[in-house]
């Protein structure tokens, strides 16, 4: 199993779940590659947000090697689910996909915990320390649910 986590400059929202899943599948002995990527080119090969790793490393994720990197049409070809953690990812990524089974690929994140609702996990940019502490919240329980069904296969 491969699997892309998107966010916009890829160094606050994706790198935390990459991390987290990636975690998750370690301690679970998963073999599974986890990997994010972004949008804007801003940020490409800069590390996390500063916030994003501090906290990542409260609940012993360490993030902070990660470099931000753009999404493109490749990763259609090398990941099996892309998971998004907006509506402006979603259209995006959909923008990209070549065909049918590149749509299938695409889904929002928290569509893990609540199927279908297309349920958002909000950019703490803007926001202080609390803001990515409630991100790490949504995306620890989306990426464990996304790990108890790979598990199950």
């Amino acid at each position: 199993m491969r699997i892309l986590f998107i966010c916009t400059g890829n160094i606050c929202r994706s790198p935390l779940a990459e991390g987290i899943l990636r975690e998750k599948a370690r301690a679970m002995n998963l073999h599974i590659e986890v990997d994010s990527a972004g949008f804007e080119q801003f940020h490409v090969n800069d590390p996390p947000d500063e916030r994003a790793i501090k906290t990542g490393r409260k609940y012993g994720i360490d993030i902070s090697g990660h470099r931000a990197r753009l999404f493109g049409t490749e990763d259609f070809k090398r990941f099996d689910k892309i998971y998004v953690m907006d509506s402006w990812h979603f259209a995006n990524a959909m923008a990209f996909a070549r065909n049918e089974d590149d749509r299938q690929k695409v889904d929002y994140i928290m569509n893990a915990v609540y199927p279908g609702e297309n349920i958002p996990v909000q950019d703490p940019w803007y926001d202080g320390m609390a803001a990515f502490e409630k991100v790490y919240h949504q995306l620890d329980k989306a990426c464990e649910m996304l790990i108890s069904l790979i598990g199950e296969k």
